[in-house]
């Protein structure tokens, strides 16, 4: 049952997300209003199939703030990638440079505001990061980022990368550790998906002006507290 799953979810999902992404290109001239109407409707389309096709929901414990903030995220799967878009208010997501490059699904990505993390661009790139990020700042919206980089199976533990740091120290924002735990049930470069509950756990606020390190540390334990 779960490899039938897994097959209906991959024939449904991806055919759904191209006429997402030809949507995203035909209304286009409407604005970046309309990117972030279609990016909703796919989240959501994601999480209807991952609920009717795959058994698999969302669990929420804590709150989601109502005000701007720096989202830190566990990182184990493609899951809690869509169901940011879903769960938040237009946030901003930091992705890696290869992922907005894809064409078509890339372009409508930066079109929403997306922002492409540059990992071998050095200082460079980091300034561009910077700037990206602050210009959505300044639209009200919250950045998303998963500070690990790269989805990791569950239970591992790998340290903080080096764009956290820059965008807790740039913009005094408060951080909101997230534990996720979807590697559970969807692991990474894995076709089967098990049926079940990914639970977003949503650490105590993180207040500015610590240094690095604390900071570091304190969502470094946060974000890995389903690992437990």
């Amino acid at each position: 049952m779960t490899a039938l799953r897994s097959l209906a979810f991959a024939l449904i999902f991806y055919p759904g997300t191209a006429v997402c992404v030809l949507v995203g290109v035909i209304t286009a001239p409407l604005g970046a209003d309309a990117f972030r109407r279609a990016a909703l409707r796919w989240s959501r389309f994601h999480y209807w199939c991952a609920v009717n096709i795959l058994g698999i929901r969302t669990h929420i414990e804590g709150e989601i703030p109502a005000q701007p903030v720096l989202y830190a995220i566990k990182h184990e799967s493609m899951y809690e990638t869509l169901e940011v878009i879903r769960l938040f208010h237009n946030p901003a997501v930091l992705v890696k440079k290869e992922l907005a490059d894809i064409p078509l699904w890339g372009w409508i990505a930066r079109r929403h505001g997306v922002i492409p993390i540059d990992r071998s661009g050095g200082a460079r790139a980091l300034r561009a990061l910077v700037a990206a990020a602050r210009s959505a700042v300044a639209q009200n919206r919250s950045l998303v980022i998963f500070p690990e980089g790269t989805r990791v199976a569950h239970g591992e533990r790998p340290p903080l990368r080096a764009g956290f740091a820059a965008l807790y120290k740039s913009f005094g924002l408060p951080v909101v550790p997230v534990a996720v735990d979807s590697g559970r049930l969807w692991p990474r470069r894995r076709f089967l998906k098990r049926p079940g509950v990914i639970t977003f756990r949503f650490g105590a606020p993180i207040e500015p002006g610590l240094d690095r390190d604390a900071a570091e540390a304190l969502v470094h334990e946060r974000i890995n507290a389903l690992n437990d």
